[in-house]
């Protein structure tokens, strides 16, 4: 089992999120629980290209400093929404290690989190979503409430992922397995 924890950079993780307090303090306690067990806590980070909000050669590329890496924890880079992209190195990286299990945490719901949730089920990954340990902001079509319930209560549960509560997540940290 492994804690992936998707651009929770200083760039998108703000007090404009969704539940953001909330999110902050279950993303931090699941992190924390992680390292306190063992179970290997692994970051995602997008680059959006030089002179963005999220260049990496800016502040804002940085894990928010309540998350931030410690060192010899893993990081990978993207450029593409699906953290198992294959231009990242995360799939081939899990299978190596013969990870299978991933509790996956982070934003934006509706980009990033959505298409890695998606990507690692088809790549036969089995993907567990604690809930509000991922947010998004407001877009044209959804306010950040209804993105988040769409995708976290509607969307990926049953189909692509199981949705925990970060009590069941903190257990299955605890225990490092899957209960079916």
């Amino acid at each position: 089992m492994i804690l992936l924890v998707v651009d929770t950079q200083k760039g998108c993780f703000n007090e404009n999120l969704y539940a953001f307090e909330t999110v902050r303090k279950n993303i931090k306690l699941l992190i924390k629980t992680a390292r306190e067990n063992g179970v290997e806590v692994v970051y995602v980070q997008h680059d959006d290209g030089p002179g963005t909000d999220l260049d990496k050669s800016a502040d804002n590329y940085e894990i928010y400093e309540d998350f931030a890496p410690r060192d010899g924890e893993r990081r990978f880079e993207k450029n593409v929404n699906s953290a198992f992209h294959p231009m990242t190195g995360l799939t081939e990286y899990l299978r190596s290690k013969g990870e299978k299990d991933i509790i996956t945490i982070g934003v934006s719901t509706d980009y990033c989190m959505d298409a890695t949730i998606k990507s690692g089920f088809e790549n036969g990954f089995n993907i567990l979503v604690p809930a509000y340990t991922n947010s998004t902001f407001d877009n044209p079509y959804f306010d950040k409430e209804t993105a988040y319930k769409y995708y976290n209560e509607f969307m990926w549960g049953k189909r692509y992922a199981k949705i925990i509560t970060v009590d069941e997540a903190i257990l299955l940290l605890q225990s490092k397995r899957v209960s079916n």
